[in-house]
């Protein structure tokens, strides 16, 4: 903005003191020398200091010597000045003209690679925000890499706004990357944890067929089994988290795993009890009857060893001696009143246990332990026969709880772990510092949103990879406040400069285009320098605001002045819509539009509508010249079609018709002289009549030959009436009266340029040396062969008694004749 104020304030000189009058010829002379060497020295002066573009321009144009002239022109570097300078220079300097020629085209040179660079920067950021956008993920991240590798190349150039919304569609895209990848990794696994889990119930399946087989001798190892129970429970537990697990799937795991947890407590039972067991059986134990059986029952309930498996050989034996030693019972009541109140009873527990069967699969913990803790204490109240149909139901809904309880514990703490685990990966990750500080905003939120931790252990990790990720950004934050800072001293030069500006203008005497120039690259300027300090900012912007307000009044009032310049261009321009003339019409129009170009300033949208009728009234005028052009060619086309028929009339001319025919239709062919044809046509009109014209004179020069030839041949039987004769060529013949008819045959012959016979080659030589004398040359070109031939025949014909008049001479002369004609044609 500075150098277009600088170019309209360019410092003033001061005028020259005006000499005393001279007093003669001689003073004059020598006054004149002076003020020229006083002019040069001011000149080469103010070029030595620090001259303005308005100084420098004037003196490139108006420099007392040559040697100023350029020196001044070389110094300019305002593209506006260079183009004055050499609008003035062309044809008057040629030194200064291709100096600034040259520099014009250096700063052209500059503008388009400016251009470019611009057009390359906006085609990035369009590119960027559209792969952010874009549907086709497929090699979404190498085309990132290829975007963000181009940027390196084009950063330097770009304006802070540009490289924000790079920077903003970069982050975009990385977002959208980084779901990618997320959903990419979610996938694989699920994929993995559906693995697991049917190798999980592979691995379970597998076990209980093996427990199943008989092999009472053989016990398994209690560690063994929870061992296995516990890593395939656990590996359960990793393979169902964060993932959909269809019913039947967690149903089948939960019918495998509770005969193997059964299993396991019953195996745990029975390595406790084995010492009782054995010495029960013991022979040499002094236990009566009745206690003996009642201890061993008490022990298999203890035992409570599952019906599926194989027992052990030495429950076996504690269940027969059991069974002999035992006797029937008297009878006993349930613990119900009676059957029918068990029967309601277990329809309670069984409603019960579907309730609780509903919480679960609604992952409900809270109501899943009350109703299992109900259907616990209605269970109890059950005897055998009614509790043994519903003991596995609530064996494997227990087993259900528990899980539940377990993934209630732990689905707090995987998911802080993972927001560590992303935290420290973002840590190592090179990104624009905001875009990091806010993914380390959004991470920070989400710990939040799961109510923090309990494990300071946890919370320290959290915070030690939160610090780590933001220090980068430290710097870059700094730098942007040291930003803000420059931007602000920028905004307040910019308020100094328009307001010396405005403070100096002549609006009497403006460059208005120039004016509005300054305008607008302040704005340009002033928004260019961001970010600012809000607070800082309030007080300047509102300088700003009143210096543009206070430029704006005189520019609008001078665009209303223009436009309304331009409305009476808009009036004369359709004033001519129906003028007559249309040459006239279109001559004014195109005056008008000239005179539309010399407008000065106007408003965008104001101008735009002129425009619009402008234009509008200036296609208008132009269209009649296209009806006309259209009308003119719709009368060609007509023309053409008529013409047509006769072409073809004439294309089927052939030098064998009748010379009449041939007439007739080259007389048609000429008619269409007068006819509007088309180029093409009227060539094809001329070639056919060449053609037809070159028939006729073929046709008319063989009539001729045939009767040339009968009247050489009737002179050899005698004298020919010159009444049969044509009667010019009693003339012709008047200037050959002196020679023989056998020097009309040899002079024909040389005439012709054919061979004379043996006997008169010395003859033809000395008529031949004859003629060269009399100058007349040796084939008569100069009055034309034709012609001359036909003097020769004409004297040939009319010749009297003459001896040497034949036949052979007689043929002789037709040849000679036939050859001219051949040439002519």
């Amino acid at each position: 903005m500075a150098a277009f104020i600088q170019k309209l304030f360019g410092r003033k000189q001061a005028p020259a003191p005006k000499a005393a009058e001279p007093s003669g010829p001689t003073a004059n002379q020598q006054e004149k020398s002076d003020r020229q060497d006083n002019l040069r020295q001011q000149q080469l002066t103010q070029l030595s200091g620090s001259p303005s573009q308005a100084e420098l321009e004037n003196l490139a144009t108006q420099g007392a010597t040559a040697e100023i002239r350029l020196s001044a022109a070389k110094l300019l570097t305002a593209k506006d000045s260079l183009q004055r300078v050499q609008k003035r220079a062309k044809g008057k300097d040629k030194g200064v003209y291709q100096c600034v020629r040259q520099a014009l085209q250096t700063i052209r040179a500059a503008e388009d690679e400016q251009q470019q660079r611009e057009q390359a920067i906006s085609t990035l950021i369009q590119n960027a925000r559209d792969q952010a956008r874009s549907d086709d993920t497929k090699l979404f991240e190498p085309r990132l890499e290829a975007l963000l590798k181009r940027w390196a190349e084009l950063e330097t150039h770009a304006s802070q706004d540009q490289a924000s919304e790079f920077l903003q569609a970069v982050h975009e895209c990385r977002a959208r990357l980084e779901v990618m990848n997320t959903e990419k990794a979610r996938e694989a696994q699920a994929r993995e944890q559906k693995n697991q889990r049917a190798e999980t119930l592979a691995l379970l399946e597998e076990t209980l067929e093996n427990l199943k087989q008989p092999a009472p001798d053989s016990e398994p190892s209690v560690a063994s089994l929870d061992a296995l129970q516990k890593t395939q429970e656990n590996r359960w537990l990793e393979a169902t988290r964060d993932t959909p697990v269809e019913k039947q799937e967690q149903k089948t795991y939960e019918s495998l795993m509770l005969p193997l947890r059964n299993y396991i407590g019953a195996l745990r039972r029975f390595g406790q009890s084995r010492e009782a067991i054995q010495a029960l059986l013991d022979p040499q134990t002094d236990n009566s009857a009745d206690g003996l059986a009642q201890t061993a029952k008490d022990l298999l309930a203890d035992v409570d060893w599952p019906a599926d498996f194989p027992v052990p050989t030495l429950l076996q034996k504690l269940a027969k001696d059991a069974g002999e030693k035992s006797r029937p019972e008297s009878g006993t009541r349930p613990a119900a009143a009676d059957s029918e109140a068990q029967k309601t009873l277990a329809e309670t527990v069984t409603q019960t246990l579907a309730r609780l069967e509903q919480a679960l699969e609604a992952r409900q913990l809270k109501e899943s332990r009350q109703l299992f803790k109900t259907a616990q204490q209605q269970f109890k109240q059950l005897d055998r026969k009614h509790s043994q149909p519903l003991q596995a139901r609530m064996q494997l809904l227990g087993g259900q709880l528990r899980e539940l309880g377990d993934w209630q514990g732990f689905a707090t703490r995987p998911k802080q772990i993972a927001l560590c685990e992303q935290m420290e990966y973002l840590a190592e990750q090179p990104m624009e510092p905001e875009a990091k500080a806010e993914r380390i905003k959004e991470l920070q939120n989400e710990w939040r949103e799961l109510g923090g931790s309990s494990d300071r252990e946890l919370w320290a990790r959290f915070k030690q990879a939160s610090d780590l990720a933001y220090e980068p950004c430290k710097a870059y934050f700094s730098a942007k406040s040291g930003l803000k800072q420059a931007n602000l001293e920028t905004r307040k030069t910019i308020i100094s400069q328009l307001k010396t500006f405005i403070e100096n203008a002549d609006w009497q005497a403006i460059d208005w285009k120039a004016a509005e120039r300054i305008h607008q690259k302040a704005r340009e300027e002033w928004k260019a320098a961001w970010p600012v300090e809000f607070r800082d900012n309030r007080s300047v912007q509102k300088d700003f605001d009143a210096l543009l307000k206070q430029l704006e009044e005189p520019l609008n009032q001078e665009r209303k002045n223009n436009e309304a310049i331009k409305q009476t261009i808009v009036e004369n321009a359709e004033a001519l819509i129906k003028h007559e003339p249309l040459s006239d019409a279109m001559n004014q129009a195109k005056a008008l539009q000239n005179e539309w170009q010399q407008v000065g300033i106007t408003r965008h949208r104001e101008d735009r509508k002129l425009w619009q009728a402008f234009r509008n009234a200036c296609d208008q005028i132009f269209a009649r010249r296209d009806a006309e052009k259209n009308e003119q060619q719709e009368q060609t086309r007509a023309a053409d079609e008529s013409a047509a028929p006769i072409l073809d009339k004439a294309r089927q001319m052939v030098d064998n018709q009748a010379t009449e025919d041939l007439t007739a239709c080259l007389t048609e062919l000429e008619g269409l002289a007068s006819e509007p044809l088309s180029n093409g046509v009227q060539n094809k009109v001329k070639q056919e009549q060449a053609r037809l014209t070159s028939l006729i004179e073929q046709i008319r020069s063989r009539q001729k030959l045939d009767q040339w030839r009968q009247h050489i041949r009737a002179r050899v039987d005698g004298p020919s009436a010159e009444s049969d004769l044509p009667q010019h060529w009693q003339t012709l013949a008047s200037d050959l009266a002196d020679g023989t008819a056998a020097e009309l045959v040899i002079r024909a012959e040389i005439l012709a340029e054919t061979a004379s016979p043996v006997e008169e080659q010395t003859r033809r030589m000395e008529i031949q040396v004859q003629r060269l004398a009399e100058g007349m040359g040796g084939n008569g070109n100069e009055q034309g062969r034709l012609p001359q031939m036909e003097s020769l025949v004409a004297g040939w014909c009319l010749r009297p008694e003459d001896e040497t008049v034949n036949q052979s001479r007689a043929d002789r002369l037709i040849a000679a004749l036939q050859a001219v004609l051949a040439e002519q044609a």
